[in-house]
């Protein structure tokens, strides 16, 4: 019953994760203009910004503008039902919303496996939800937002109080020294190149990934992400999808990496350490 539960709840959950992972790009661009032009302004207060949150408006078809009915709003069945087009103009709805909520299903049902009803349980679905969540922002953006990154380092080191997944120690040094790890990575390879190889949120997603499995799983995550966006970045080149000048999101594969420590975190452990 735990595992069904959680599974649905997965999917409800994977259906606002497609809200979020649409709208926080959109509200972060919205607040930049409009600071924006509050400084073009001169300090003269600019029109009213209608609102857009991850409440209003409605969800909408961005073709037609006609308004998701709750019953066009069911994870996964109305888009089967709705053979993958808006019920009104027939424009094609991606596949990758029913994806992104079966995904979600999928591993919270696992997760409810693997830890049973417990206080482990409710933190692990909180990080796995936060990182769908910054896994596909930043793939379509090349943006970590801070209004995700820092509520999941301080969830991380409030779970972690409780000694959830690592002593509160632990996490403290691991979210200090996730930040300076890539953080050093990029001050390096700028003075080296005089490029920028990384982004800012890429410190911050590393900083809480260690404070949610302390500093000793921080080289397992940064060898597993790495290893993961070379073999990808590789396979992009030589299937002539990008250049190889061509930057790619490092947070998708941090993301990844985060998950599975997660769920074979000891087994990782002992792999590389020879200790659980």
């Amino acid at each position: 019953m735990l595992i069904a539960f959680t599974g649905i709840l997965g999917l409800t959950i994977g259906s606002f994760l497609n809200v979020v992972i649409h709208r926080v790009p959109l509200m972060l661009e919205q607040e930049f203009k409009h600071e924006c032009a509050l400084l073009i302004q001169d300090k003269v207060e600019p029109p009213p910004r209608p609102s857009y949150n991850l409440m209003v408006p409605r969800s909408a078809c961005p073709h037609c503008g006609h308004t998701i009915t709750a019953l066009e709003n069911i994870p996964v069945i109305s888009w089967l039902m709705l053979k993958g087009k808006c019920s009104q103009c027939r424009a094609p709805i991606s596949a990758r919303y029913p994806i992104i909520e079966l995904a979600t299903s999928i591993i919270s049902a696992g997760l409810a496996w693997q830890f049973g009803l417990s206080i482990d349980l409710l933190a692990a679905l909180c990080l796995v939800w936060f990182l769908i969540a910054l896994i596909m922002i930043d793939a379509d953006t090349y943006l970590l937002p801070d209004n995700l990154t820092l509520p999941l380092l301080w969830l991380g080191l409030l779970f972690n109080s409780l000694n959830t997944f690592t002593s509160l120690h632990s996490a403290v040094y691991g979210a200090m020294a996730g930040y300076i790890m890539l953080w050093s990575v990029y001050w390096l390879f700028k003075l080296a190149t005089g490029k920028e190889g990384m982004g800012y949120g890429d410190f911050k997603l590393l900083a809480a990934l260690g404070a949610w499995f302390g500093w000793t799983m921080l080289p397992v995550i940064v060898l597993l992400s790495s290893l993961a966006g070379a073999v990808i970045g590789i396979i992009m080149v030589l299937g002539q999808k990008r250049g190889w000048n061509k930057p790619m999101p490092f947070g998708p594969y941090l993301g990844v990496a985060g998950i599975l420590a997660l769920c074979y975190g000891q087994d990782l452990n002992k792999l590389l350490y020879g200790f659980n």
